[in-house]
């Protein structure tokens, strides 16, 4: 029996840039990148408000492939920033849609993925869908704590890309992820950290509370940060700018391009190679904190995002970790394919897609 054929389109709208591909089953036809320069985003007041633009773009993107929509399944959007949602997928319905144009938990590129799938797919009378949203939330009630009860722990972390690689992972060790425990850390422009013990994730370091990264600051200490608050330097807006944004290596070295802070280390910069060390100083920091959560007995560590491609990054990070458990190393996003992959497995009736409830 022919296996029967599925075209999904997958769409990952990041803060200067929309990633679209198109995969038939398992195999990618193509995959393309649109960029956005500052000045575009620059008149926009909201990323809700870049809609129209960015699905110009893919509908450009695709017409210079000649690809034609009526031959997709579905389309699969990067699930953006909604109430706390179970691992896996969810269908996009207007209630999400209205959720993320209205009130979204953070104004966040990711806010545009079921935005734009549900605009694409419901024209065509097929199902769109989001897949390990960034808000996936598994925490155990104890890792919720803060030591101040206004304040609670909420997962926000890389999830598609995470679990993607860890799935992948324990695949190749011809095992369940349901039979290991992983820390897995995602460094890109934001860093996160998360446990997957028995297929869930239990606890999280957030780009906010692990290390450091090309473009945030990280756990800082709380006291300094309230007196910068009160400082009379900064508002509210300005100073979330300055820890999430003008943060981490931009900070010191005043570039987010991990690329060119190896190339002044090359050519002898002691300063920028220190603060490059002190990311992956933080970075295996948090996994060996995260390791703590399952006493110790971690299977296999995964360092994954753009910056796993730096052998200089993930060597300095894999020789303070690698006593805990092997490392391995998955460079890139691959957040498109896990899209697509999630989505495919709904179509072929191997998952089920969970329904967005709005909160009241």
């Amino acid at each position: 029996m022919l296996e029967k054929t599925y075209r999904i389109l997958s769409i990952n709208p990041g803060s200067t840039s929309t990633k679209i591909a198109v995969y038939e089953n398992e195999i990618e036809l193509f995959q393309k990148t649109v960029g956005h320069n500052a000045a575009e985003l620059a008149q926009y007041g909201s990323m809700v408000d870049q809609l129209q633009m960015r699905k110009d773009a893919i509908m450009a993107c695709l017409q210079e492939e000649k690809f034609s929509l009526a031959s997709l399944s579905a389309v699969a959007g990067r699930g953006g920033k909604l109430p706390p949602l179970k691992r896996g997928a969810y269908r996009v319905t207007k209630a999400m849609v209205d959720f993320l144009t209205y009130r979204p938990v953070d104004d966040h590129a990711s806010n545009l993925g079921a935005i734009i799938a549900d605009s694409i797919a419901s024209p065509l009378n097929i199902p769109s869908f989001i897949y390990d949203a960034v808000v996936v939330d598994e925490l155990e009630e104890v890792a919720r704590l803060t030591g101040v009860p206004e304040f609670t722990r909420r997962a926000s972390c890389h999830v598609l890309n995470m679990r993607a690689v860890a799935l992948k992972a324990a695949k190749k060790m011809g095992k369940n992820l349901e039979d290991l425990n992983i820390v897995t850390t995602h460094m890109g422009g934001g860093i996160t950290s998360a446990i997957i013990s028995k297929g869930r994730m239990i606890d999280v370091l957030t780009d906010e509370e692990g290390a450091f990264s090309p473009e945030r600051a990280g756990r800082v200490p709380c006291r300094q940060l309230v007196d910068l608050c009160y400082s009379g330097v900064h508002e509210q807006k300005s100073a979330i700018k300055r820890m999430r944004g003008n943060g981490g290596l931009v900070a010191y070295l005043g570039t987010n391009n991990a690329l060119e802070v190896q190339e002044k280390i090359k050519n002898g910069d002691k300063f920028a190679e220190m603060v490059y060390y002190g990311m992956a100083y933080q970075v295996a920091k948090g996994i060996g904190e995260l390791a703590t959560v399952v006493n110790g007995k971690v299977d296999l560590i995964i360092l994954t995002g753009a910056i796993a491609y730096s052998p200089l990054m993930t060597g300095w990070i894999a020789d303070r970790v690698k006593f805990i458990a092997p490392v391995e190393i998955v460079p890139g996003e691959n957040e498109l394919e896990a899209l697509a992959f999630g989505t495919l497995r709904v179509l072929r009736g191997e998952e089920d897609a969970h329904e967005f409830v709005a909160p009241e």
